[in-house]
């Protein structure tokens, strides 16, 4: 498969000459991994990165001159309620699949209720094989999120597939590239305050990530005895010191 995408790069776009310009788009960096060893002159425009920012998704402008044009400028409250959030360099967008769907759910039905359609447009493999090695500190911290709480991290923009597996750490820049979290404000060098940025993702963490926690806890039963034991006898739940964490 590497020699297949290697051969197929090459050609079609370093010695296409009938190319002008092309874009790849994707979640994690190419640019370490051997099969574009051979495609060196491209450029990487991570979505902290300013240059294009605008284009990752709509601006609050774009989506109130849509609704107008069909009539739905009443909706856009909660439409930015519900898809607006996602910081891309300087710009706040709007996700435009979510927006899209949405307006066009509006049409047939006026009082028809959000949904979360981003959730089902990818596979989430790779989120839940990394959220099931979770510790308990990283569970908390998921917690404060989903309360509303920022957390602190070190984003790895130079993260491969390759590497994803390597540290547990590398969860927060899986969910801070593939959409579940943006960015609140930097506080150092590649270094950011992470939000859940609206509130469709907010329901996708508190039902489907939630849940995924739940079946894990299901496998080990000791601990989920220990845990409605104690709740049986009032003991107060362990909370964490500061859901603001910088590791």
């Amino acid at each position: 498969m590497m020699d297949l995408i290697r051969s197929l790069f090459g050609h079609a776009l370093k010695t296409n000459e009938h190319l002008f310009f092309a874009v790849l788009t994707g979640c994690l960096r190419v640019a370490k991994e051997s099969i574009f060893t051979g495609l060196n002159n491209f450029k990487v425009m991570p979505i902290t990165n300013c240059r294009f920012d605008e284009h990752f998704g709509f601006t609050d402008t774009e989506v109130k001159d849509m609704l107008e044009y069909y009539g739905l400028g009443s909706s856009h409250a909660l439409i930015k309620e519900w898809y607006d959030g996602y910081c891309f360099g300087k710009t706040d967008v709007y996700c435009p699949w979510d927006v899209l769907n949405y307006t066009d759910l509006l049409l047939e039905d006026p009082n028809a209720r959000p949904r979360a359609f981003w959730i089902n447009s990818s596979s989430n493999t790779i989120l839940r094989t990394l959220l099931e090695k979770a510790t308990s500190r990283t569970r908390q911290e998921l917690g404060c999120l989903i309360s509303g709480t920022p957390v602190t991290k070190k984003i790895n923009e130079e993260l491969t597939y390759r590497e994803l597996y390597d540290s547990l750490d590398n969860i927060w820049s899986t969910l801070f590239t593939t959409g579940y979290l943006t960015k609140q404000k930097e506080t150092d060098l590649n270094t950011y305050e992470l939000v859940i940025p609206n509130q469709e993702i907010r329901m996708i963490f508190t039902e489907q990530i939630l849940n995924w926690f739940q079946e894990e806890a299901r496998k080990d039963p000791p601990a989920l005895n220990a845990f409605c034991e104690a709740f049986r006898q009032g003991a107060p739940p362990q909370q964490p010191n500061n859901c603001s964490v910088l590791t």
